[in-house]
């Protein structure tokens, strides 16, 4: 069996190997979106092939919606050309299940895939057909927080986009420079209102993708190169708007063991790609069963009736607060207590941290006694549900290959806001004492500790990547697993950091804490262990 539109023609095969196919005919939906374009999304990976793609093929196989998707891929343009076009667009969707089954269903959604390459001239003219076309309701992203900048590490534009600013819409080359041009040929084709949504999991995302594109027009403005109301067009939310959005589901790597299970029955399309810039691709793309899309609902030109399987639509106020609720309280933080002692105790597999009773107790504490007496309820949504299904399904998943090694990477820029707005909560309410806190500071301490690269046992490993690792090395150079230190001396700079922390630890009497926190794991092989279990039999 293969991804190809005349296999898929043999129902019988496929159903015998369990895989569900799309339940529409594709070459209908292909016309009708050749016809009446509705949806573009750039950004052609795998969470767009689990998620969104997923999302509309419901709607067709119902017959809800009559048009498909054109994907458009402007980073590597080798997906496009190596992982979808040879496959007729199709993917294999490998739904992966807690309780160690998988789901397997052919995404055939996509009606085209377009890289946004101004130097190709047939993509680059469909693309600019799409975006004049009045059908085109919106252009949905999925190309990660990075794409949305346009400043280099010392904070001025970078060189493309700088040129760019000068060379106007009809050369631009950079990746929202494009994108703001082909809204350029929109505007110029009637004005025609547009919803372009951020789907990437960072927040405010809206506003993010907003203050790119505005970049661009001001500066075209500027410099004369567009007509002076395409700036108000951009800047006008019935024209042109930029909802916010929080989404939430797991679509690792192609793991080898889920490439074995298909080809054990036929399904013989599973090799990995590997492209010039390093992009992992494959024509299956395996994923969590939990999938959480919420969209503030800001559609100037209509939408799908994407609420019609399972998506979200609500006010940017609601979207803050299940952002809030889902990174302050009931996923990040546990990730992030995951990940710290999952490396300091030697694992290498998130699920396998769940079968530790010793951490399964600490994210419990953190989550339902620490965390939710304070957590932003969105009202849509549950917390301690989510967290329910967070500690209960979601982490445990054997099929899961997550490492605490990846999820430790920027731990330094993620603590704030995964712990500090907890303390920030405890703090400002007169019925909760910070001192109550007792668990979100022996995550603190074993981040302190996890930086000296060395695990419970004593044997060293490698930090993972951090921006801040270097200094705050240098700073802990002296400490020695089994020495006694100066622990005030050299955690004082770091527990002071408001922008570590979110808060200066020792202002809110937390710093003293963390102090002797440290000074217990790292007492010798054996302690962080130890630590763990005197702590929590007295919780």
């Amino acid at each position: 069996m293969r991804l190809l539109d005349g296999e898929l023609k043999d129902k019988s095969v496929w159903e015998k190997a369990g895989i569900e196919l799309p339940g529409f005919d594709r070459e209908v939906m292909k016309a009708e979106t050749a016809k009446c374009p509705q949806w573009v999304h750039f950004g052609a990976g795998n969470i767009f092939r689990a998620f969104p793609a997923a999302l509309q093929q419901k709607l067709l196989n119902e017959g809800v919606e009559k048009t498909g998707i054109i994907v458009a891929e402007g980073y590597d343009y080798e997906i496009v050309k190596k992982a979808y076009r040879p496959q007729d667009d199709l993917s294999l969707l490998v739904t992966l299940k807690a309780n160690g089954t998988i789901e397997k269903t052919v995404i055939g959604s996509l009606a085209q895939s377009l890289t946004v390459d101004r130097h190709d001239e047939a993509d680059w003219n469909r693309l600019k057909e799409i975006f004049a076309s009045k059908s085109l309701q919106m252009v949905s992203f999925t190309i990660t927080e990075k794409g949305y900048s346009l400043t280099g590490m010392d904070g001025n534009y970078r060189g493309d986009v700088a040129a760019d600013f000068e060379a106007g819409p009809d050369k631009a080359d950079s990746y929202i420079g494009k994108l703001a041009a082909l809204c350029y040929h929109r505007y110029a084709n009637g004005r025609l209102p547009l919803a372009l949504v951020s789907m990437d999991n960072c927040s405010h995302n809206g506003d993010k993708l907003y203050a790119a594109v505005h970049a661009y027009a001001e500066a075209w403005t500027k410099n004369g190169l567009v007509d002076e109301g395409f700036l108000s067009y951009i800047e006008n939310p019935e024209n042109v708007s930029f909802p916010w959005s929080m989404i939430d589901k797991i679509t690792p790597r192609p793991d080898d063991s889920v490439k074995k299970m298909l080809e054990e029955v036929g399904f013989t399309d599973t090799e990995s790609i590997v492209t010039s810039k390093n992009t992992y691709v494959a024509p299956f793309v395996n994923a969590e069963e939990a999938e959480y899309l919420v969209i503030e609902d800001a559609f100037p030109n209509g939408r799908p009736a994407l609420e019609k399987s399972g998506v979200m639509f609500t006010t940017r106020e609601t979207v803050e607060k299940v952002e809030r609720m889902k990174v302050c309280t009931c996923l990040n933080p546990l990730h992030t207590t995951l990940a710290v002692y999952g490396c300091l105790l030697g694992y290498t597999k998130i699920s396998e941290e769940m079968k530790d009773q010793d951490l399964v107790k600490l994210v419990e504490i953190i989550g339902y006694k620490e965390g939710l007496p304070v957590v932003t309820d969105p009202g849509i949504l549950s917390p301690k549900k989510f967290i329910d299904e967070v500690l209960q399904i979601r982490v445990p998943n054997p099929f899961m290959p997550d490492t605490p090694q990846r999820i430790a990477c920027d731990t330094s820029q993620k603590l704030s806001i995964r712990f500090g707005e907890t303390i920030k909560e405890y703090a400002s309410r007169p019925e909760l004492q910070v001192s109550d806190l007792k668990f979100i500071p022996m995550v603190q301490a074993g981040w302190c500790r996890y930086l000296l690269g060395v695990d419970d046992e004593g044997n060293t490993f490698t930090v993972s990547p951090d921006p801040m690792y270097e200094s705050l090395a240098k700073q802990l150079e002296g400490v020695k697993i089994g020495e006694d230190c100066d622990v005030h001396k050299v955690l004082e700079p770091i527990l002071s950091n408001a922008k570590i922390f979110g808060v200066n630890l020792y202002e809110v009497g937390l710093g003293e804490t963390v102090e002797g926190i440290f000074t217990e794991l790292t007492a010798g092989p054996g302690a962080v262990r130890a630590t763990l279990k005197k702590h929590l039999a007295e919780a």
